[in-house]
Parts: structure tokens; sequence; C-alpha cells
């Protein structure tokens, strides 16, 4: 059973980590692997915009080449700079990061959007991604 709280403040953490001068949109996101393993991620912003990178693939990348292979859930915090919490919405995935969750986890990948703490809503990955062939592992 994934703790979902426990992945939430995993997420925002990483959000206090962000690097968002110029959309000040700031995004946290906390992997869970199928071993229990945490990684953190935040997105992390370039002036020319297209090599800015969102929490969520930060996440994915260090657990990659740390080896990992196998995940269970993500948590995805985001909001406005200095939006308080749980004033800001949902903050899904974009379509590349959905893209990349395809390549490394099955339909039943577990994808939480948190507002806060204690309000969250749990997805999984098949119903982000309706009507692709996700991998099966």
């Amino acid at each position: 059973m994934t703790d979902y709280k426990q992945l939430v403040k995993a997420a925002y953490e990483a959000q206090k980590m962000a690097y968002a001068p110029y959309s000040h949109w700031v995004v946290g996101a906390a992997l869970l692997t199928a071993e229990g393993k945490i990684y953190k991620g935040c997105n992390i912003e370039s002036a020319t915009f297209s090599p800015t990178v969102c929490a969520e693939r930060t996440a994915f990348f260090k657990a990659v080449s740390e080896g990992e292979r196998h995940f269970a859930a993500i948590a995805i915090v985001g909001n406005a700079e200095g939006t308080a919490m749980g004033k800001a919405d949902v903050c899904p995935p974009c379509g590349v990061c959905r893209q990349v969750m395809t390549e490394f986890c099955g339909g039943d990948f577990e994808i939480v959007l948190a507002k806060n703490y204690d309000d969250y809503a749990v997805y999984t990955l098949a119903e982000l991604m309706p009507l692709v062939s996700l991998p099966i592992k």
C-alpha cells in the first residue's frame, strides 16, 4: 500500500528546489520505486525554454541514472510562486512527461496530483494516457 501523504510531502520538499525565474511556476515531484525508494525532482527552467525540464522527468532521470527501472507511483505538486498550499489546483503532468512515464511504467502506475497533504487525487497512467498502447511491465 502506497503512503500517498508521505509521497506528497516529498514532492513539496522537492518543489522548494525549483528553478523557475521565467514562468514563476514551481513544481515538485516524488517518484516511488517498486522497492520503496523515493527520488525527488523539481522543474528547472532555461531562458530559451526548450532545454527546460519538468519535475517529473527530473525525478525519473535521476532514478534511471542510478539504475532504477521499476516504479510504483509519483506525486506531483505545482503552483505559482507565493501561492499558499491548498490554494492552487492540481498540476497534471505534461504530454512529454506522460510519454516518459509510459517508457518505464505500466498502465497501473499511480499518479498522485495534490493540492495539499490531505487533498489529492490518484490516477493510473492508463487513465491519463487513454488510447495509447502502454508497455507491459
